[in-house]
């Protein structure tokens, strides 16, 4: 097989990555492993939200930038904080084009940009027909109608380099060797959480203890075959998830929603000694990265009570309450803290200590001082005085990992001086350095690959002597 550009993987990044590169005529070939026509992947499942940080995209560039740094302490580079921010107003608006729909979906700036149809507002798994769903359908349509195609059974396992630079890859189809030779090779097959021993080197000891809230399809072969070509890794260390209750490793209704965040944010969380180990302050995704890399992922419970639940508990976009006791999902509860510490087999005098501690600190403003520290920028935090008193085990949900690939703002792949391997591009859940850091930041998914599917199909296109853009990055 010839082309002009191979893109491997058929989510949301590859099939942007590709029709946009249709568009600036080039030859496209997509390769993806899954066999089915609805062949599952996150973008699949995706609940349609566009946006920065949980911020509206559509806000002015600098504000936008200065969310970016905000939520990643400044892990990332500014070249990247810039694409990110100046791109995704155009990146929506690209999609529209295409024929894919969005709509505001509630009252938060951040759903000004959601796809339509949305997801479903209950627990559980429900994506046929909704937004990413129709997505996925949509673009591969249009890359059809383009001259693309997309190759479904294939699993790309090496890069082709001659001279440094990429000529193609090596691929498998049922049991046999497909070779593909292409002028620029694209990846953009997601991250690595579907990968256990990726997951143990870079996410949690215990890979089987942290729940995927995606389609878990990632499996790392792109980070691999990139790693194999001389190509950096960035940021490696952390996913994007949220807490989810511990009865999800066994019952389907409680992933991906409903989610625990609100809760852990308003109340504590303790490991098995009854002591808090966790900023529950800075939010969902950096509690769920703490919870995986514990060596008992499955020691956390959130500590709460009934002025909680009855008031945060109720507040996500698909609530603990009511939702997570209607499809199965365990409360414990007991008249008195020593009760709620035997029922969860924590020592008592230990857990009433970790409370009282906590409701001195939020009594008195303080929570600071509390080891570890507890930070009030995203959440206020609640006293826990209120019989009953509750608790919920708790396990890291994982939906994509935010590391990956070292890219530049053009979506070329980078060697650890910083130099660029020609002919290789990457795009979405398989890059690094957009999100991440110590602060373990969430930029946001679908932005982030429908930007960088945007510029490598773009950089590519220039590359190959395609570049028929416009000043605006608008194809002739």
């Amino acid at each position: 097989m010839k082309t002009d550009l191979v893109v491997i993987g058929a989510g949301i990044a590859g099939l942007v990555t590709a029709n946009r590169a249709a568009e600036l005529g080039l030859g496209v070939v997509v390769l993806e492993k899954g066999s089915d026509d609805r062949y599952l992947c996150n973008s699949r499942y995706t609940g349609g939200a566009f946006h920065i940080g949980m911020r509206s995209l559509n806000r002015p560039v600098e504000e936008v930038k200065d969310t970016i740094r905000s939520e990643t302490d400044g892990f990332v580079d500014e070249a990247l904080v810039t694409m990110l921010a100046s791109e995704a107003p155009r990146a929506v608006d690209w999609l529209r084009r295409q024929g894919i729909r969005f709509m505001k979906a509630g009252p938060r700036d951040w759903q000004d940009t959601v796809l339509a149809p949305p997801a479903l507002p209950q627990p559980g798994l429900n994506w046929e027909g909704r937004g990413g769903d129709t997505l996925l359908r949509t673009l591969g349509g249009a890359l059809e109608k383009r001259g693309g195609s997309i190759h479904r059974g294939v699993r790309a396992r090496d890069l082709m380099m001659e001279g440094g630079r990429c000529v193609g890859l090596r691929a498998e189809r049922n049991g046999e060797t497909l070779m593909v030779e292409a002028r620029a090779v694209v990846i953009a097959d997601g991250g690595f959480q579907g990968d256990p021993d990726l997951v143990r080197a870079h996410v949690s000891p215990v890979p089987e203890a942290v729940r995927q809230r995606g389609a878990g399809t990632g499996g790392g072969d792109g980070l691999r075959m990139a790693a194999a070509a001389g190509a950096a890794l960035r940021g490696t260390p952390y996913v994007y998830g949220h807490i989810l209750c511990q009865d999800a490793l066994t019952n389907d209704k409680l992933w991906p929603y409903p989610w625990l965040d609100e809760l852990v944010m308003a109340g504590l969380v303790v490991d098995r000694t009854g002591a808090r180990f966790v900023d529950e302050g800075r939010g969902g995704v950096y509690v769920t990265n703490r919870i995986a890399k514990l060596d008992d992922p499955l020691g956390a419970t959130v500590i709460f009570d009934r002025p909680i639940w009855d008031g945060p508990g109720t507040e996500s976009i698909i609530p603990a309450n009511p939702h997570l006791p209607r499809v199965g999902g365990t409360i414990i509860e007991a008249d008195t803290l020593e009760g709620l510490a035997e029922k969860l087999g924590i020592p008592a005098d230990r857990l009433v200590a970790t409370v009282a501690a906590h409701n001195a600190a939020v009594d008195g403003g303080d929570t600071a001082g509390l080891t570890p520290p507890r930070s009030t920028g995203r959440a206020r935090p609640f006293p826990i005085r209120k019989a009953p008193f509750q608790a919920i085990r708790l396990v890291a949900g994982m939906t994509y990992t935010m590391g990956g690939i070292a890219i530049d703002e053009h979506g070329r792949v980078r060697r650890e001086d910083g130099t660029p391997i020609g002919g290789l591009f990457a795009a979405g859940a398989t890059t690094g350095g957009l999100e991440g850091g110590d602060a373990i930041g969430y930029v946001g998914g679908l932005t982030k690959s429908s930007v960088t599917g945007l510029r490598a199909a773009e950089a590519a296109a220039a590359e190959l002597g395609h570049n028929g853009l416009d000043g605006s990055g608008v194809g002739r």
